[in-house]
């Protein structure tokens, strides 16, 4: 997973400050390389699939929600995941 590319598609899909992005990009590529998700799903998720599970979340919620919201659903299924939450006042 490349960051610039996730920085641009997380733009296209959910807007969000620029700082909000980039917060949410590097917490990303900071789980991809923890092995975390491979270990418990299997694989790395791939840009348009991790946008996926951020589109899961409620349609009102900013960027950095929907990224805790996802990180909250690892955490329930897998445990291990609470490292990964961004502040709220990253939007």
């Amino acid at each position: 997973m490349k960051r610039q590319h996730l920085k641009q598609e997380l733009y296209r899909q959910f807007g969000g400050t620029k700082q909000e992005r980039t917060a949410v990009a590097r917490m990303a590529m900071d789980l991809v390389d923890s092995g975390h998700l491979r270990d418990d799903l299997g694989s790395q998720p791939t840009v348009s699939q991790l946008c996926g599970h951020l589109s899961d979340a409620p349609d009102a919620y900013s960027l950095t929600e929907r990224w805790n919201w996802w990180i909250g659903s690892l955490e329930i299924a897998f445990g291990g995941y609470l490292d990964f939450r961004l502040r709220e006042d990253m939007q």
